[in-house]
């Protein structure tokens, strides 16, 4: 407000001077014919005088004004009611949330957020590309800048470090650490970074410089070869952003030796997020037969056989992966109990129900089977195959580990799922617990898509 009076004073102010420029005008044309010639030419140098000045002060005002317009960040403006859920916590402003933004803005920017009535909301980017509109990225009329991101990954690290083993994992997770789009993993020494929006992919230079001073890694690599960068209007890059490393980096998880591929790997290399569901396979797998399926580069199949499964069978379609599989079993000590298939599984599970072959224990951990809401119905039916599939190959007693990464898919449906293939299948399952992702993928309530990972563990049992 005080701007805007400021601005009304400054133009009235003007106004008077050429008012009193054009008066002068007329005050010399009307007495110019009685004076002398000496008072003309000072009059007239007076008059010019004037005039200079005031177009000086007009010009700079419009400059200083323009300048002051540049430096202001556009507005938008919410749809009445939106605000609530937005002070609420919610992350996200979708393209029919926005009643309209006022002032130019280019694809990427910082906006400023307002209610109808305008009070101001908070802070994020805006991509008029995405049906996300606008991300948000705080509530508070600060500035986004070096030390914004300082304080945000700081915190983010803190909690990490009360909370899990900070040697590998995930430092950074977009809206629920309050950094839209932004994935940070570390694995031992090195930094995996992903920015998946071009708002957040403006600061990436920023963010690598915070996380090398905070962090201090020997190494950081971008992962940004993912295909929802293109409909940011970003292209898909990866490569180096610090230093010149292997990109084959050797972790240690729950005692188990894991090679990690930082460069080729699904995502950012490896799926942290699981950590914690692989150990809960301590004592449902002791002295079992187990069948890993969709075993990626053999987590879940290590740490089957770390705590005392007898042998175990592993399926992965992507020969890459089961490659790295054999590596990680070989510096473990286990090659000579991991049977490591290549093939479809669907196939591979309809092949063993039909050939009577059977388990003590499967763990189902396939990739998201949708990427979108229009898609869900789809991916239920995939996962209700593959889950009446391994029901039917399960023994007597034993127990089923079956998870879902996609956030679409929520844990309501999945358990609904699991319920009909269970009836389909004629066996009584019973409940061990059901599982999210790990602690340093925390969870935002008021943005349930950060809850994506679930993981039931059931005993499945005859009628």
């Amino acid at each position: 407000m005080i701007v805007i009076f400021y601005q009304l004073f400054f133009i009235k102010k003007i106004y008077s001077i050429y008012f009193f420029v054009f008066t002068h005008d007329i005050f010399i044309i009307s007495v110019m014919k009685s004076l002398s010639i000496s008072i003309v030419v000072r009059i007239i140098n007076f008059h010019i005088c004037i005039k200079k000045k005031s177009l000086s002060l007009l010009t700079n005002h419009k400059k200083d004004n323009k300048l002051l317009f540049m430096n202001e960040r556009a507005r938008v403006i919410l749809k009445k009611g939106v605000h609530t859920k937005i002070v609420h916590g919610v992350p996200w402003i979708y393209d029919n949330e926005i009643l309209n933004v006022k002032r130019d803005f280019s694809p990427g920017d910082v906006v400023d957020i307002y209610d109808t009535g305008g009070s101001f909301i908070g802070r994020g980017y805006i991509n008029p590309n995405s049906k996300i509109r606008v991300r948000v990225l705080t509530r508070k009329e600060e500035e986004i800048d070096k030390e914004f991101f300082r304080e945000r990954i700081l915190r983010a690290w803190e909690y990490r470090k009360k909370l899990v083993d900070t040697r590998s994992c995930r430092i950074v997770f977009a809206e629920a650490d309050f950094l839209p789009a932004l994935i940070v993993d570390k694995f031992e020494d090195i930094l995996v970074i992903q920015t998946l929006a071009l708002g957040i992919d403006r600061f990436k230079d920023v963010i690598v410089e915070v996380l090398d001073e905070i962090i201090q890694p020997r190494g950081i690599y971008e992962r940004n070869d993912v295909p929802v960068r293109e409909v940011e209007g970003l292209p898909q890059v990866k490569g180096f952003l610090k230093g010149d490393f292997d990109p084959l980096v050797e972790i240690e998880e729950n005692g188990i030796r894991i090679i990690v591929d930082v460069e080729n790997g699904q995502k950012t290399g490896y799926f942290l997020d699981q950590r914690e569901n692989r150990m809960a396979l301590k004592g449902i797998v002791d002295g079992a037969e187990v069948l890993d399926a969709f075993c990626y580069t053999g987590s879940f199949a290590l740490h089957a056989l770390k705590y005392g499964a007898a042998d175990v069978t592993a399926i992965d379609i992507s020969s890459s992966s089961l490659e790295l599989a054999r590596k990680n079993a070989e510096i473990n000590g286990f090659s000579e109990k991991i049977d490591f298939m290549e093939g479809n599984v669907f196939d591979i599970l309809r092949d063993f129900q039909k050939s009577g072959r059977t388990f003590d224990v499967v763990i189902l951990d396939p990739p998201a089977f949708t990427k979108s809401q229009k898609m869900v119905r789809n991916a239920l039916r995939g996962y209700k195959e593959i889950n009446l599939r391994a029901i039917k190959i399960i023994r007597d007693g034993g127990f089923l580990v079956t998870c879902s990464c996609s956030q679409h898919i929520t844990s309501e449906l999945f358990q609904g799922m699991i319920e009909d293939a269970s009836f389909d299948s004629d066996r009584i399952l019973r409940l061990v617990e059901f599982r999210n992702q790990a602690k340093d993928h925390p969870i935002l309530l008021p943005h349930p898509e950060s809850l994506y990972l679930k993981c039931g563990i059931y005993q499945v049992l005859k009628k």
